[in-house]
């Protein structure tokens, strides 16, 4: 039976966060909180059933739902999945979140606006951050890190939204009803916004089937399983999986497997490691890159490159 995880947190951080991007997978903490279900994480439960699975990338991810909430996903406002991703960048969700719930009461429309005591502060998040001032969006951020960069690139971007899309909501419009294809190479064409920040913003906000984003967690579990190329970059580990799973299941087999990645699939002691029984998908694992014999652990990419 699926059991009902604790308040999740995901790629967008909160309820939705979870853009760990740091470039040395060694480095990656292993957060606490499960991100794979919960009553304010949007979208509605889902079924899966491993044997009928056409793949063992699906398999794997059939697996998953059997020790997660299974759901889909969709409804979250685009520009701010965009925004809180973009403040997750390089952090964590411990030091991310504080900044999005400061950015949100101080330029959200339902959030305190009290930027310069400023009663007339736009009801349009997008037009708000647009006016921002930056020294002053930067100071509201600053748990975030990197918070002179991040602000410029949220003033950047907003300022973009504004004048192609005349607000947040019509930016959100864009994400929910546009080609999909066309509404990623826009969110990749803006300053900042990286491929799994794009895909983030296509499943949470425009519920987009067919969308694998991959973090660390993603990028590494792939590879060591075997359901992607060993020297696979971010990019074809998310090739690999959107190929081999079914698009309905690909937004559950996302948020599923950072949280196998932080409870049992770690980057430095994986749970094969505890003996043979530990890991509960054991059977499908290729273990690249982990020796249980010796105990040692690798990036799967070093055991291609010794081939």
């Amino acid at each position: 039976m699926n059991k009902a995880p604790a308040e999740p947190v995901s790629e967008l951080g909160g309820v939705i966060g979870d853009a760990r991007l740091q470039t040395d997978m060694t480095d990656d903490p292993e957060p606490t909180e499960n991100i794979s279900g919960g009553a304010s994480g949007g979208g509605v439960a889902a079924a899966f059933d491993p044997a009928e699975a056409d793949t063992r990338a699906e398999e794997v991810v059939d697996r998953l739902g059997e020790m997660y909430w299974t759901k889909t996903y969709g409804g979250r406002d685009a520009f701010e999945c965009l925004v809180r991703t973009i403040l997750s960048q390089n952090t964590s969700d411990v030091a991310s979140q504080p900044a999005h719930d400061a950015l949100m009461d101080q330029y959200a429309p339902d959030g305190e606006g009290d930027v310069d005591d400023d009663d007339d502060l736009d009801p349009d998040l997008a037009v708000a951050l647009a006016e921002a001032e930056q020294s002053h969006l930067a100071e509201t951020i600053s748990s975030a890190g990197l918070y002179n960069q991040k602000s410029a690139r949220i003033i950047e971007i907003a300022e973009l939204v504004v004048d192609e899309y005349g607000s947040a909501a019509g930016f959100d419009e864009f994400v929910r009803e546009g080609d999909p294809e066309e509404v990623r190479d826009t969110l990749l064409a803006m300053n900042g916004v990286g491929p799994k920040t794009a895909d983030c913003v296509l499943l949470f906000a425009g519920g987009q089937p067919g969308v694998f984003p991959v973090d660390t967690h993603v990028h590494r579990i792939a590879r060591r399983l075997g359901v992607a190329p060993a020297d696979a970059d971010h990019e074809g580990v998310r090739e690999a999986l959107e190929e081999a799973v079914p698009g309905e299941k690909c937004g559950f087999g996302h948020t599923a497997m950072i949280q196998f990645g932080r409870e049992y699939c770690t980057a430095r002691k994986p749970a094969c490691l505890d003996g043979p029984d530990a890991c509960p998908i054991k059977g499908l694992c290729d273990q690249v890159g982990v020796y249980p014999v010796d105990g040692d652990v690798v990036d799967p990419s070093e055991v291609s490159e010794a081939d």
